[in-house]
């Protein structure tokens, strides 16, 4: 069975927003290299997601940026 795909966009009005109230969390999408070179302030990597997944809220809003 296929699984939606669909993935909410938001501006970056709206995702400055949210992580700066701490509603969300920003990740950096690429790999912990690339990250580096692109890394916005207050971002997290994607490694570092993975190490907090599981203690991270089930609600938890999270705002995933390319560049």
């Amino acid at each position: 069975m296929a699984q939606d795909t669909q993935v909410e966009r938001i501006s970056v009005a709206d995702a400055r927003a949210a992580t700066n109230a701490g509603r969300a969390l920003l990740v950096c999408a690429y790999d912990d290299a690339r990250c580096a070179r692109v890394r916005l302030e207050g971002a997290i990597t994607l490694s570092e997601l993975e190490r907090r997944a599981a203690s991270l809220p089930k609600t938890q809003e999270l705002v995933f940026y390319c560049a």
